[in-house]
């Protein structure tokens, strides 16, 4: 998918630095914080644009689009929601848009009933069983498959249900199939061949307006085609003050080729979509493919939508349909506790108040020859029960070596902070792992006599230079 207006054209792959070095770094960290303020990123992805940015690319095009495809968000907050295809697709029909009918299963039985009465309401005789997951790519992973009997349809039911499936927007670790939908077939004879077309809306930030990006060449990864034929992807942009127009619908009908009721059928296919995009507060949707049926028919074959989570309190049908089994579980407790937390590849644990900090503790860490295991921020009314929890989910990664805690008191005072950690000592018991802290600003003092009193096994340090070197210092002999 693509999610950014910045990679549609961009043909150029990155390049990884050969060696790391404070120079590289600095060159994606001014890339990174451009787009956050340019962009207006959410600032608990940042995080994310910096490190992709660190380790792979060196230009800010690049940056924009490799974030936005690689690291689709699923966050564990309301920033935004992922829906399922039969989730999005049920939305596209309360504003009258046609979609591929179909019903849901958790199991191989719910399939096979649910092939049953499908071929009841719709009279198809083909199935299409397709794997449920908050991902892209799910077709060249082997998660849908074409069945012409049931006996087939219970067999190909019984393949994906359970299986991690893997795609290019999935990562390397997959992601587990725990449903899926049972559609009709739309792919039937009849006069004339079928088309497939890409469409997908979404909000273009840079010039703050909502833009309809399609192509003629539907049905496959949009990520290939930008690549190989950029020339095929159009962009039709939305004037706020106007609103999607006429005229922009049936420019849109006419760059796919189209004529007669096919024609008609587009524009209003597209006027729907931007209504639905409109009205459901979406973030982006996307239809790949748009398919023209041998009848004529403009059809939703797929969608995948993600909602603006800011929003979900007009929608309280649409929060009622988030899916915690399509995201990571330990950001889905972290938001449960109010913490703000993205997960990272790497070692060294961060529990940091304040965004702006917990990027320099990040950047000090790498310097220091480690990598952040993630993003923690505890905020500015961080108690002892919340660093505590703070410390249950660091610790649940075993990839982390070693814990760096860097308050600044400012509204949070340094003495919660510490009986926090102190409390996790206690409660979660003998805590192998290294923890180097360093707390300054509101009861300082008497936080760094609360952690001496305990008689606990810390670091403490109080410039950010020495957390630098005790990091690399306690990393050599973990």
């Amino acid at each position: 998918m693509i999610s950014s207006a910045q990679g549609i054209t961009r043909k150029q792959k990155p390049k990884k630095p050969s060696k790391f070095s404070y120079t590289e770094m600095k060159i994606p960290l001014l890339a990174g914080f451009f787009v956050f303020l340019h962009f207006q990123i959410p600032l608990k992805l940042y995080s994310k644009v910096i490190y992709v940015s660190l380790n792979s690319v060196h230009n800010l095009p690049i940056v924009g689009f490799y974030f936005f495809t690689t690291f689709t968000p699923q966050n564990a907050n309301t920033e935004l929601m992922n829906l399922h295809e039969y989730q999005g697709k049920s939305i596209l029909k309360q504003f009258g848009i046609p979609i591929q009918e179909g019903l849901v299963a958790n199991t191989v039985d719910e399939a096979v009933n649910a092939a049953k009465e499908l071929q009841k309401q719709t009279g198809t005789q083909v199935w299409v069983v397709k794997a449920q997951i908050h991902a892209g790519g799910r077709g060249k992973a082997g998660g849908v498959k074409v069945a012409t009997s049931l006996d087939a349809l219970k067999e190909k039911a019984t393949a994906i249900l359970g299986m991690n499936l893997v795609s290019r927007q999935t990562g390397p670790q997959g992601k587990i199939v725990h449903k899926i939908l049972i559609a009709q077939d739309v792919y039937y004879p009849g006069a004339t061949k079928t088309a497939e077309f890409y469409l997908s809306v979404m909000l273009n930030r840079q010039k703050g307006r909502n833009m309809i990006v399609y192509s003629p060449a539907g049905g496959m990864e949009i990520e290939e085609v930008a690549e190989k034929t950029p020339e095929l992807i159009y962009k039709e942009e939305i004037d706020p003050k106007v609103g999607f127009q006429a005229f922009q619908a049936r420019k849109i009908a006419f760059n796919f080729g189209l004529s007669g009721e096919a024609f008609k059928n587009m524009v209003k296919f597209v006027t729907g979509v931007y209504k639905a995009y409109e009205a459901a507060d979406a973030s982006m949707i996307e239809i790949n493919p748009v398919l023209k049926a041998t009848d004529e028919k403009i059809i939703a074959v797929d969608c995948k939508m993600i909602l603006d989570g800011n929003a979900l309190f007009r929608h309280p049908d649409y929060a009622a349909m988030r899916d915690v089994t399509e995201e990571d579980p330990i950001e889905v407790e972290a938001a449960d506790n109010k913490l703000n937390f993205v997960k990272l590849d790497g070692n060294v644990g961060c529990m940091v108040n304040g965004a702006g900090l917990a990027m320099a503790t990040m950047d000090i860490i790498k310097l220091a020859g480690g990598n952040p295991a993630n993003f923690l921020d505890v905020g500015g009314t961080a108690n002892a029960e919340r660093v505590e929890k703070a410390f249950r989910i660091i610790l649940s990664e075993p990839g982390v070596k070693a814990i760096l805690v860097n308050i600044f008191g400012g509204i949070v005072r340094c003495d919660r902070v510490a009986q926090g950690i102190v409390d996790a000592y206690k409660n979660i018991g003998e805590i192998k792992v290294p923890i180097i802290v360093r707390l300054q600003g509101t009861n300082a003092v008497e936080a760094k006599k609360l952690i001496e009193d305990s008689g606990l096994k810390v670091f403490s340090v109080i410039l950010l230079q020495e957390a630098a070197d005790m990091v690399t210092k306690v990393l050599k002999t973990a």
